[in-house]
């Protein structure tokens, strides 16, 4: 099964494509054709039984964004970016591939849903997404398939998790909390990803942010 983070290939084709390709009207089509050949390539390269695109929510708010109000805030949402994601879901559907997409909800929430339940088929997922937090979903039977560069996929699995980061996949979203949350005091680099294995998985501790950062070996 291929489950697709629609989003990150969304706002990657329509920031790296020219504004000038455009559809009838002189509206913007960057992202719907980088989206498309992406699409594409992924179902023609892997030849999966079946494709989900996930999407995230933009008219109402996520728990994410209730409890992190700087969440994604280096992503630009720009009325024509808007547009060519409301058209996106047509697309998919078109080409008879499933979307997943709801009130209140990401597309990170539908990936890690099927493959859960992919996984309790004792199937095969590939889960391709730009977001490094998909990383957490490696595993024997879960493949991440992750843009390096155009047209190019990194294919990551546990082993290649522990060579990024020193850690275990289920310990990725602690990884994401050192280095992007808002209320975490920095860490110290060296050391990091042994300090976290000292950790049991989801207790990672968050510590209110302050000048400095905390020293691996003190805890």
């Amino acid at each position: 099964m291929l489950v697709i983070d629609g989003d990150s290939f969304a706002h990657r084709s329509y920031h790296a494509l020219p504004k000038t390709i455009q559809r009838k009207g002189g509206k913007g089509a960057g992202a719907i054709v980088g989206f498309a050949n992406a699409l594409l390539r992924l179902y023609d390269a892997e030849q999966p039984r079946a494709v989900l695109v996930g999407w995230d929510t933009l008219d109402v708010s996520t728990e994410r964004y209730e409890k992190f109000p700087g969440y994604q805030g280096g992503r630009e949402f720009d009325d024509a970016l808007i547009e060519q994601l409301d058209i996106l879901p047509e697309f998919v559907a078109a080409c008879g591939f499933a979307n997943a997409k709801a009130p209140g909800y990401e597309a990170d929430d539908f990936l890690a849903a099927a493959v859960a339940v992919e996984e309790q088929r004792r199937g095969r997922v590939l889960v391709a997404s730009g977001d490094r937090d998909t990383f957490q979903l490696a595993s024997e039977a879960s493949t991440i398939l992750f843009p390096v560069r155009a047209g190019e996929m990194a294919r990551i699995g546990p082993a290649q998790v522990w060579e990024r980061y020193g850690v275990d996949p289920k310990q990725v979203p602690g990884r994401g909390l050192e280095e992007s949350d808002p209320r975490a005091q920095p860490i110290c680099s060296a050391g990091t990803a042994t300090w976290m294995r000292s950790w049991p998985q989801g207790t990672f501790p968050v510590r209110p942010r302050r000048s400095g950062c905390i020293d691996p070996s003190r805890r």
